[in-house]
């Protein structure tokens, strides 16, 4: 890739930190982003779906993967887990290459990836500067528990399976504090594009 490839900024936070909130403010500035989450829906729609349905029978209905079934595949069973993301985080990854091309096709200084489980599937080897975007504990239990269908036992078995708050932010080149007004974030985000536009991509 030449040097005038885009800079990757990775965006990540716990859930109910308002992550999703930081990335549309990031689309708002004119950064182009590619959300993980909705390319992993993507995949359980089109390119994923015989692999899946090869690597767990059952799990596709109506040529789509059927979530609920393949949750249930899957829970508590680390190595079933294990065989799913060894199959959607390449397609994830490829589809993340796809869009950092486009971008740079295009010009743009800088892209955004919004990985939930960045650390956590070691996806931050592929950015330039990680933002991390947090809130105090007792925000991030209301926000998620306003969540249609959140209950407090899913949320303390998912904050279980995401790397703590605390290590996320000591690993993190910046920090979003979300537990302010909008405005307040906007002006967060601002303050990291004018950061990142003096700073280096990483050797990788």
């Amino acid at each position: 890739m030449s040097d005038k490839r885009p800079f990757v900024l990775c965006l990540t936070g716990s859930l109910g930190m308002g992550k999703s909130t930081a990335a549309k403010f990031f689309v708002d500035a004119g950064v182009p982003v590619h959300d993980s989450d909705a390319a992993v829906h993507a995949l359980y729609e089109g390119e994923a779906v015989p692999l899946v349905e090869r690597a767990f029978p059952g799990s596709t209905s109506d040529g789509k993967i059927d979530r609920t079934k393949l949750g249930m595949m899957v829970l508590n069973d680390a190595a079933a887990l294990a065989r799913l993301e060894a199959i959607v985080h390449p397609l994830v990854g490829a589809a993340r290459a796809k869009f950092l091309a486009a971008a740079e096709a295009r010009g743009a200084p800088v892209v955004v990836f919004d990985v939930p489980l960045l650390f956590e599937t070691g996806a931050h080897c592929d950015c330039d500067a990680v933002v991390v975007v947090s809130a105090p504990p007792e925000i991030q239990r209301r926000r998620a528990l306003e969540r249609p269908g959140m209950t407090a036992e899913k949320f303390i078995a998912l904050l279980a399976k995401q790397m703590p708050d605390a290590e996320k932010r000591r690993r993190a080149d910046f920090i979003i504090d979300n537990s302010q007004s909008f405005d307040q974030t906007r002006a967060q985000i601002r303050d990291i594009l004018q950061s990142v536009a003096k700073m280096p991509h990483r050797q990788r």
